[in-house]
Protein backbone atom coordinates (compact mmCIF):
# COMPACT_ATOMS: atom_id res chain seq x y z
CA UNK A 1 0.00 0.00 0.00
CA UNK A 2 1.53 3.30 -1.23
CA UNK A 3 0.98 6.02 1.52
CA UNK A 4 -0.71 9.59 0.47
CA UNK A 5 1.08 12.44 1.91
CA UNK A 6 -1.19 15.98 1.97
CA UNK A 7 1.44 18.64 1.21
CA UNK A 8 -0.96 21.06 3.63
CA UNK A 9 0.46 18.75 6.44
CA UNK A 10 3.59 20.60 6.26
CA UNK A 11 1.56 23.97 6.69
CA UNK A 12 0.58 22.77 9.71
CA UNK A 13 3.07 23.57 12.41
CA UNK A 14 4.99 27.39 12.06
CA UNK A 15 8.31 25.31 12.48
CA UNK A 16 7.51 23.35 9.17
CA UNK A 17 6.58 26.54 6.93
CA UNK A 18 8.21 27.42 3.96
CA UNK A 19 10.70 30.28 5.19
CA UNK A 20 10.37 31.79 2.19
CA UNK A 21 6.22 32.41 2.31
CA UNK A 22 7.09 32.90 6.53
CA UNK A 23 8.85 35.95 6.44
CA UNK A 24 7.34 39.16 6.77
CA UNK A 25 8.88 42.39 7.20
CA UNK A 26 10.02 43.53 10.32
CA UNK A 27 9.66 46.37 11.90
CA UNK A 28 13.14 48.44 12.28
CA UNK A 29 13.40 48.79 16.61
CA UNK A 30 11.90 51.25 18.91
CA UNK A 31 15.41 52.70 19.57
CA UNK A 32 16.15 52.91 15.62
CA UNK A 33 12.39 54.96 15.17
CA UNK A 34 13.69 57.08 17.86
CA UNK A 35 17.18 57.63 16.32
CA UNK A 36 15.25 58.82 13.25
CA UNK A 37 12.79 60.80 14.48
CA UNK A 38 15.87 62.61 16.43
CA UNK A 39 17.83 63.21 13.36
CA UNK A 40 14.63 64.40 11.39
CA UNK A 41 14.56 66.97 14.16
CA UNK A 42 17.64 67.95 14.74
CA UNK A 43 18.23 68.61 10.80
CA UNK A 44 15.33 70.55 11.57
CA UNK A 45 16.73 72.54 13.77
CA UNK A 46 19.64 73.28 11.69
CA UNK A 47 17.82 74.37 9.35
CA UNK A 48 15.31 76.79 11.06
CA UNK A 49 18.46 77.75 12.77
CA UNK A 50 20.08 79.19 9.74
CA UNK A 51 16.70 81.04 8.64
CA UNK A 52 16.64 82.25 12.19
CA UNK A 53 19.85 84.30 11.45
CA UNK A 54 18.86 85.71 7.80
CA UNK A 55 19.32 82.69 6.05
CA UNK A 56 22.93 83.08 5.69
CA UNK A 57 25.47 81.95 8.22
CA UNK A 58 29.13 80.19 9.12
CA UNK A 59 29.77 76.88 10.54
CA UNK A 60 30.66 78.37 13.75
CA UNK A 61 28.02 81.23 14.19
CA UNK A 62 25.17 78.32 13.30
CA UNK A 63 26.76 75.93 15.74
CA UNK A 64 26.61 78.34 18.50
CA UNK A 65 23.43 79.89 18.01
CA UNK A 66 21.33 76.13 17.98
CA UNK A 67 23.72 75.13 20.47
CA UNK A 68 25.44 72.07 18.96
CA UNK A 69 29.05 71.03 18.49
CA UNK A 70 30.33 72.47 14.74
CA UNK A 71 31.29 68.59 13.81
CA UNK A 72 27.63 67.46 14.23
CA UNK A 73 26.29 70.48 12.82
CA UNK A 74 28.06 70.13 9.69
CA UNK A 75 27.07 66.60 9.31
CA UNK A 76 23.93 67.96 8.92
CA UNK A 77 25.06 70.70 6.68
CA UNK A 78 25.83 68.14 4.32
CA UNK A 79 23.01 66.14 4.40
CA UNK A 80 21.01 69.29 3.51
CA UNK A 81 23.04 70.26 0.64
CA UNK A 82 22.46 67.22 -0.75
CA UNK A 83 18.51 67.49 -0.47
CA UNK A 84 19.13 71.00 -1.87
CA UNK A 85 17.99 72.93 0.99
CA UNK A 86 21.25 74.33 1.97
CA UNK A 87 23.87 75.74 -0.29
CA UNK A 88 27.71 76.84 0.90
CA UNK A 89 29.55 79.77 -0.61
CA UNK A 90 32.27 79.05 -1.93
CA UNK A 91 33.91 82.55 -1.23
CA UNK A 92 33.02 82.62 2.50
CA UNK A 93 32.45 79.16 2.86
CA UNK A 94 29.20 80.73 4.62
CA UNK A 95 26.24 77.97 4.39
CA UNK A 96 22.94 79.93 2.90
CA UNK A 97 19.20 78.64 2.13
CA UNK A 98 19.07 76.51 -1.17
CA UNK A 99 16.90 76.40 -3.52
CA UNK A 100 14.33 73.75 -2.59
CA UNK A 101 14.17 75.90 0.72
CA UNK A 102 12.82 79.05 -1.31
CA UNK A 103 10.85 76.57 -2.73
CA UNK A 104 9.03 75.45 0.03
CA UNK A 105 8.44 78.84 1.25
CA UNK A 106 6.96 80.14 -2.08
CA UNK A 107 4.63 77.30 -1.25
CA UNK A 108 3.63 77.92 1.91
CA UNK A 109 3.40 82.09 0.87
CA UNK A 110 0.83 81.11 -1.50
CA UNK A 111 -1.53 79.94 0.52
CA UNK A 112 -1.27 82.44 3.42
CA UNK A 113 -4.60 84.24 3.78
CA UNK A 114 -4.69 86.49 6.28
CA UNK A 115 -8.68 86.36 6.56
CA UNK A 116 -8.29 83.11 7.34
CA UNK A 117 -5.51 83.12 9.54
CA UNK A 118 -7.30 85.50 11.63
CA UNK A 119 -10.41 84.17 12.20
CA UNK A 120 -9.17 82.54 15.34
CA UNK A 121 -7.57 85.35 16.65
CA UNK A 122 -11.68 86.91 15.84
CA UNK A 123 -13.06 83.63 17.71
CA UNK A 124 -10.77 84.38 21.16
CA UNK A 125 -11.29 88.43 21.13
CA UNK A 126 -14.76 87.64 21.34
CA UNK A 127 -15.01 85.25 23.66
CA UNK A 128 -12.50 86.34 26.09
CA UNK A 129 -13.40 89.91 26.18
CA UNK A 130 -17.45 89.55 25.08
CA UNK A 131 -16.76 91.98 22.35
CA UNK A 132 -18.06 92.43 18.79
CA UNK A 133 -14.85 92.33 16.20
CA UNK A 134 -13.82 92.29 12.78
CA UNK A 135 -11.01 91.64 10.12
CA UNK A 136 -11.05 94.62 7.26
CA UNK A 137 -8.38 95.49 4.50
CA UNK A 138 -7.95 98.24 2.59
CA UNK A 139 -10.09 98.59 -0.28
CA UNK A 140 -10.96 100.88 -3.47
CA UNK A 141 -12.90 102.76 -1.55
CA UNK A 142 -11.42 102.71 1.91
CA UNK A 143 -10.94 100.20 5.10
CA UNK A 144 -13.69 97.31 3.91
CA UNK A 145 -14.76 94.53 6.44
CA UNK A 146 -14.11 91.24 5.34
CA UNK A 147 -15.22 89.15 8.39
CA UNK A 148 -17.23 90.06 11.42
CA UNK A 149 -17.62 88.10 14.78
CA UNK A 150 -20.48 88.94 17.58
CA UNK A 151 -20.99 87.80 20.91
CA UNK A 152 -23.90 86.53 22.56
CA UNK A 153 -25.22 90.03 22.71
CA UNK A 154 -23.94 91.92 20.52
CA UNK A 155 -24.00 95.34 20.42
CA UNK A 156 -26.36 97.52 17.76
CA UNK A 157 -24.31 99.01 15.33
CA UNK A 158 -24.73 99.68 11.64
CA UNK A 159 -21.41 97.70 9.90
CA UNK A 160 -21.87 94.31 8.66
CA UNK A 161 -19.65 92.48 6.00
CA UNK A 162 -18.79 94.67 3.12
CA UNK A 163 -19.03 98.00 5.18
CA UNK A 164 -16.18 100.60 4.58
CA UNK A 165 -15.25 102.33 7.42
CA UNK A 166 -14.02 106.06 7.72
CA UNK A 167 -10.34 106.69 7.31
CA UNK A 168 -10.16 109.32 10.42
CA UNK A 169 -13.16 108.70 12.68
CA UNK A 170 -12.82 104.81 12.77
CA UNK A 171 -9.98 102.97 14.66
CA UNK A 172 -9.45 100.83 11.71
CA UNK A 173 -9.03 103.58 9.37
CA UNK A 174 -6.50 105.31 11.68
CA UNK A 175 -4.56 102.00 11.79
CA UNK A 176 -4.51 101.93 8.50
CA UNK A 177 -3.55 105.70 8.09
CA UNK A 178 -0.76 105.48 10.78
CA UNK A 179 1.22 102.56 9.87
CA UNK A 180 0.24 102.23 6.03
CA UNK A 181 2.57 104.45 3.87
CA UNK A 182 0.72 105.09 0.88
CA UNK A 183 -0.56 108.26 -0.99
CA UNK A 184 -4.01 106.99 -1.49
CA UNK A 185 -4.56 106.31 2.38
CA UNK A 186 -3.19 109.95 3.14
CA UNK A 187 -5.60 111.73 0.70
CA UNK A 188 -8.77 110.09 1.72
CA UNK A 189 -8.00 111.27 5.06
CA UNK A 190 -7.56 114.60 3.81
CA UNK A 191 -10.80 114.43 2.03
CA UNK A 192 -12.40 113.14 5.71
CA UNK A 193 -10.66 116.20 7.30
CA UNK A 194 -12.07 118.62 4.83
CA UNK A 195 -15.65 117.46 4.81
CA UNK A 196 -15.67 116.53 8.72
CA UNK A 197 -17.66 119.23 10.99
CA UNK A 198 -16.15 121.34 13.74
CA UNK A 199 -16.69 118.72 16.76
CA UNK A 200 -15.14 116.43 14.82
CA UNK A 201 -12.14 118.28 13.64
CA UNK A 202 -12.07 119.76 17.76
CA UNK A 203 -10.74 116.63 18.33
CA UNK A 204 -7.35 116.50 16.66
CA UNK A 205 -4.38 118.58 16.65
CA UNK A 206 -5.16 122.33 15.28
CA UNK A 207 -1.60 122.21 13.56
CA UNK A 208 -0.80 119.31 11.96
CA UNK A 209 -3.92 117.05 12.34
CA UNK A 210 -3.37 114.02 10.53
CA UNK A 211 0.54 114.22 11.02
CA UNK A 212 -0.11 114.14 14.65
CA UNK A 213 -2.84 110.87 14.61
CA UNK A 214 -0.15 109.15 12.29
CA UNK A 215 2.18 109.53 15.03
CA UNK A 216 0.43 108.91 17.84
CA UNK A 217 -0.47 105.26 16.33
CA UNK A 218 2.67 104.48 15.42
CA UNK A 219 3.53 105.14 18.90
CA UNK A 220 1.16 103.10 20.67
CA UNK A 221 0.92 100.31 17.51
CA UNK A 222 -2.47 100.02 17.35
CA UNK A 223 -5.42 103.05 17.36
CA UNK A 224 -8.31 103.85 19.40
CA UNK A 225 -11.41 105.89 18.87
CA UNK A 226 -13.92 107.23 21.21
CA UNK A 227 -17.70 107.97 20.20
CA UNK A 228 -16.15 109.71 16.73
CA UNK A 229 -17.62 107.24 13.95
CA UNK A 230 -20.37 105.99 16.16
CA UNK A 231 -21.50 107.98 19.11
CA UNK A 232 -21.65 105.45 21.90
CA UNK A 233 -19.26 103.10 20.63
CA UNK A 234 -15.76 103.10 20.99
CA UNK A 235 -12.95 100.94 19.28
CA UNK A 236 -9.62 99.43 19.31
CA UNK A 237 -7.68 98.54 16.37
CA UNK A 238 -4.14 96.92 15.23
CA UNK A 239 -2.46 95.82 11.98
CA UNK A 240 -1.98 92.18 10.69
CA UNK A 241 1.86 92.52 9.26
CA UNK A 242 2.51 90.20 6.16
CA UNK A 243 5.81 88.25 5.62
CA UNK A 244 7.20 91.68 3.68
CA UNK A 245 6.46 93.68 7.13
CA UNK A 246 3.32 95.17 5.25
CA UNK A 247 0.33 95.73 6.43
CA UNK A 248 -2.40 93.53 4.62
CA UNK A 249 -5.59 93.85 7.67
CA UNK A 250 -6.67 95.13 10.37
CA UNK A 251 -7.79 93.40 13.51
CA UNK A 252 -10.72 95.44 15.21
CA UNK A 253 -12.79 95.20 18.74
CA UNK A 254 -15.53 97.47 19.39
CA UNK A 255 -18.44 97.87 22.22
CA UNK A 256 -20.69 100.45 24.28
CA UNK A 257 -18.55 103.09 25.19
CA UNK A 258 -19.65 103.15 28.91
CA UNK A 259 -18.52 99.51 29.07
CA UNK A 260 -15.52 99.19 26.55
CA UNK A 261 -11.90 100.49 27.65
CA UNK A 262 -10.03 101.90 24.78
CA UNK A 263 -7.29 103.34 26.38
CA UNK A 264 -4.20 102.74 24.86
CA UNK A 265 -2.25 100.48 27.14
CA UNK A 266 -5.67 98.70 28.95
CA UNK A 267 -6.79 95.09 28.56
CA UNK A 268 -8.71 95.43 25.34
CA UNK A 269 -6.19 96.92 23.52
CA UNK A 270 -3.47 94.68 25.19
CA UNK A 271 -5.46 92.05 24.07
CA UNK A 272 -5.90 92.89 20.06
CA UNK A 273 -2.39 94.11 19.91
CA UNK A 274 -1.37 90.43 20.66
CA UNK A 275 -4.00 88.62 18.35
CA UNK A 276 -2.74 90.88 15.87
CA UNK A 277 0.81 89.62 16.39
CA UNK A 278 0.46 86.12 16.58
CA UNK A 279 -2.14 86.44 13.03
CA UNK A 280 0.93 88.27 11.80
CA UNK A 281 3.52 85.45 12.95
CA UNK A 282 1.59 82.95 11.11
CA UNK A 283 1.37 85.29 7.74
CA UNK A 284 5.30 85.16 8.23
CA UNK A 285 5.86 88.52 9.94
CA UNK A 286 9.48 87.62 11.62
CA UNK A 287 9.39 91.12 14.04
CA UNK A 288 7.89 92.66 16.60
CA UNK A 289 5.59 95.60 14.46
CA UNK A 290 6.03 99.23 15.66
CA UNK A 291 4.87 100.11 19.31
CA UNK A 292 5.97 96.79 20.77
CA UNK A 293 2.48 95.35 22.06
CA UNK A 294 1.43 92.81 24.66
Amino acid sequence: MKTRIDPSASRISGDLADPAEAATPAEPPARERRQRVQSAQTGMTVLKGLANLGGRASLTALAAHIGESPAKVHRYLASLIDEGLVAQASASQQYFLGVEAMLIGLAAMRQVDPIRIAEPSLVRLRESLDVTCFVAVMGNKGPTIVRFEEPGLPVTVNVRVGSVMPMLWSATGRALLGLLDEPRVRAMAEEELAAAPADLRAQLDRDDPIGVLRREVQAAGCAVVRDTNLKGISAVAAPLYDYTGRICAVLTALGATGGFDASMNGPIAVAVRHEAQVASGLLGYGAAPPGGGA
